[in-house]
């Protein structure tokens, strides 16, 4: 068994994962880290150490040139594999593109596993893009949740700034394809099981090891976008100061996952002025971002500037001031409350 490999199964049963009688959707681009998930989890069903329906996700954003090759190369892959395959398709909203990309797929993924009544969709995710991830929310200023990065386990829902993805979906396999199955009322989970343990070279040493040729996809060189410019540029200007920065990274954001939840405090639209005003920064600071998830149910996109925003409302003698928020929110100081407001209107 390949290293690889048995680093996977043993983080599965660290975590107490299925091992039998599930089905598991692997979200597969076709880059070197979702194919060399793909390569391991079917290893371990052909070993019989695990023993579950392992099907394949591909979304086309189609957001360049040739990203049609991408959808061909999975399938052929999968075919060899005589693993299930689901290929989605979308037209990508214009604004914020990796946001609405990520949307989309995310859109996609959740409907293909419901469908299935599958337990869990599995992303590829490694050490490298939990750095990533931590320094862009280091930069935007984001709070602890930010700071946490990606958790390894999570519920998989939509969430309200979701976008759903247009066109077609068609479900192949390298057998027989087989019938969706009725929606499950059971939470269904994204797992990132290469998360803790795997960087960038380990993926692509296994998938040289097998002899497979993987796509590139060249938006991952593109420096308009602000991870690519943090993968090129930022990273490798802080390895020359710490040679493990990639790990120090993750382990940091592991750590900020492990700091008490502010406990829960409003439920409601609004906040009494008279509760707040006299608290410290911090406590202030965590106490809006805590009726802010609530309200929003999310934190995404939500930067410090915004609770600074909040903050100044709420030291200002005058009533009838506003501080906008990602998405169209927006809260609002009137007769003595802070008051959330969600802008109603269709984008």
């Amino acid at each position: 068994m390949h290293p690889f490999v048995r680093k996977l199964i043993t983080q599965w049963r660290r975590l107490e994962l299925p091992v039998s009688g599930e089905t598991v959707v692997i979200a597969v681009s076709g880059g070197t880290d979702s194919v060399s998930l793909l390569l391991a989890m079917h290893d371990l069903v052909e070993r019989g150490k695990l023993d579950l329906r392992v099907v394949a996700a591909h979304f086309d954003h189609r957001l360049r040139d040739g990203s049609g090759d991408d959808a061909e190369y999975v399938k052929r892959l999968c075919t060899k594999l005589k693993v299930e395959l689901n290929i989605g398709h979308g037209d990508i909203k214009p604004g914020n593109v990796e946001q609405n990309a990520r949307d989309a797929r995310y859109t996609f993924l959740t409907k293909t596993a419901t469908n299935l009544d599958a337990f869990a969709v599995l992303t590829a995710h490694t050490q490298n893009d939990q750095a990533e991830t931590f320094l862009m929310n280091l930069v935007r200023g984001s709070g602890p949740d930010g700071l946490g990065g990606m958790k390894v386990v999570r519920e998989l829902r939509v969430e309200k700034s979701g976008r759903g993805e247009s066109g077609e979906e068609e479900l192949t396999d390298g057998q027989d394809a087989a019938p969706l199955l009725p929606l499950s009322s059971t939470p269904l989970l994204l797992i990132r099981p290469l998360l803790t343990w795997a960087k960038r070279r380990e993926t692509e040493g296994y998938v040289r090891d097998m002899g497979v040729e993987c796509c590139h996809d060249p938006m991952n060189d593109d420096t308009a976008f602000k991870r690519v410019r943090i993968r090129k540029i930022l990273l490798p200007l802080l390895e020359d100061m710490n040679p493990n920065i990639v790990e120090t990274l993750a382990n940091t954001a592991s750590l900020m996952q492990q700091l008490p939840v502010a406990a829960t405090r409003e439920s409601s639209d609004e906040i009494d002025l008279a509760d707040v005003r006299d608290l410290a920064e911090r406590e202030l600071y965590s106490r809006l971002r805590e009726w802010l998830r609530q309200k929003r149910g999310t934190t995404r996109a939500l930067q410090l500037k915004h609770i600074k925003a909040i903050e100044r409302l709420i030291q200002s003698e005058k009533s009838g001031r506003v501080a906008e928020l990602p998405g169209g929110a927006r809260v609002v100081k009137s007769g003595g409350r802070l008051r959330y407001e969600e802008n109603e209107v269709d984008n």
